[in-house]
């Protein structure tokens, strides 16, 4: 069953130390962002819920599974949460995996607070934004999908800055009738003018 999220924010936490995490959250609780901490790095990966919205920051030496081998996890099941790491010990190679694995940034211990902080409202900004877009692309599909078959020809004229009369042209049909169906279009797809529709239709139309 699918577990149920908050649209509020959440930053989870790993670090084997207790004393590290205490610190982190209260830390990162300041800035009003709630915060669940995990010091078992298998525990957190079967249990935290992919749907989410925030951030995770975790440490990269763990006991059991490493940072980098649950970085490399998430990226395989293109979890989209941003996850900033944390090092006592870094190395440029390892830094390295690490963005390559998607890591959003690395950090040294110690933690700067001020930076931290940063980070992590940053890439809370980020995630929520990006879950936006694609809440409103998927929203576009759905309308998309009302459209008949020549409403979303009509449509990918529009989007190719075609005329109504060449729209008409192309179509074997008269500009009135393109006239319709471009009325029905702004209707069903719920748009107002032309920049907002071939905004929000221009990619889905060239993938």
């Amino acid at each position: 069953m699918k577990k149920e999220h908050s649209l509020s924010p959440l930053v989870h936490i790993l670090d084997d130390d207790r004393a590290v995490l205490e610190s982190l959250a209260l830390l990162i609780s300041t800035v009003g962002l709630r915060v669940h901490t995990w010091h078992d790095p298998q525990q957190f990966y079967e249990q935290f819920n992919r749907d989410d919205i925030g951030v995770i920051v975790m440490d990269v030496r763990m006991p059991g599974m490493s940072g980098l081998s649950l970085l490399d996890k998430l990226k395989e099941e293109h979890v989209d949460i941003p996850i900033i790491m944390l090092t006592g010990h870094g190395t440029v190679d390892m830094c390295r995996r690490a963005f390559k694995a998607g890591a959003m940034e690395f950090l040294e211990k110690p933690i700067d607070d001020e930076q931290l902080l940063e980070t992590v409202q940053t890439s809370v900004r980020m995630h929520i934004q990006r879950r936006e877009r694609l809440t409103a692309n998927e929203q576009s599909k759905r309308l998309y999908e009302t459209l008949t078959e020549r409403e979303k020809e009509v449509l990918k004229g529009i989007v190719d800055g075609l005329s109504n009369k060449e729209i008409a042209r192309q179509l074997d049909v008269s500009p009135r009738t393109v006239e319709t169906h471009r009325a029905n279009i702004f209707n069903k797809l719920n748009v107002d003018n032309l920049a907002l529709l071939v905004r929000q239709y221009a990619d889905l139309l060239t993938s």
